[in-house]
């Protein structure tokens, strides 16, 4: 069977660089009023909450990819608005990019077993993409049945998104 590289570093960059634009509209477009209060379905954890954790585990697992070392610690920044989220978000777009450049070819098929589960690293970062993208969905998903507050939201979510290559 012939072994066709289906990712290389910057195509794995420009994907999840995609995912990152899309989620950064979302949550520029989720109400500030609700981004840390307004839970779709209990006991699901805010939309703001949930985008803390994607940005908090960035850095550990990127880092993790370029040393083999992954340093979990405490992974969720203190923010409690949408303005300082946005920044957090914009801070860790930049730190991939960044990283990207730093991370040497042959670092991406190394092993680690973290949680577990021996693997290789760039399965953390596939980890860090789908759950990105599961968290995002999350915030689209407020049923209407959740009442005025929820259609609010969803309303909110869905009017206009574009999604561009422009940051």
């Amino acid at each position: 069977m012939n072994n066709p590289a289906i990712f290389t570093p910057s195509s794995l960059l420009e994907h999840w660089q995609g995912h990152q634009r899309l989620t950064r509209v979302t949550i520029e477009r989720f109400p500030a009023e609700h981004l840390f209060s307004f839970q779709p379905a209990a006991p699901m954890r805010s939309y703001g909450a949930m985008m803390l954790e994607v940005v908090g585990m960035v850095q550990p697992i990127l880092n993790g990819v370029e040393t083999g070392q992954f340093n979990w610690g405490n992974t969720q920044p203190d923010i409690h608005s949408k303005t300082a989220l946005l920044e957090a978000w914009d801070a860790n777009t930049d730190f991939i990019t960044a990283a990207f450049s730093r991370i040497a070819g042959e670092r991406w098929l190394a092993r680690a077993a973290e949680f577990g589960i021996e693997q290789p690293v760039v399965d953390y970062v596939l980890y860090q993409v789908d759950n990105e993208i599961h968290h995002r969905a999350t915030g689209h998903g407020v049923p209407a049945s959740a009442g005025t507050r929820a259609a609010t939201v969803r309303g909110t979510l869905n009017a206009g998104i574009v999604i561009s290559s422009q940051k």
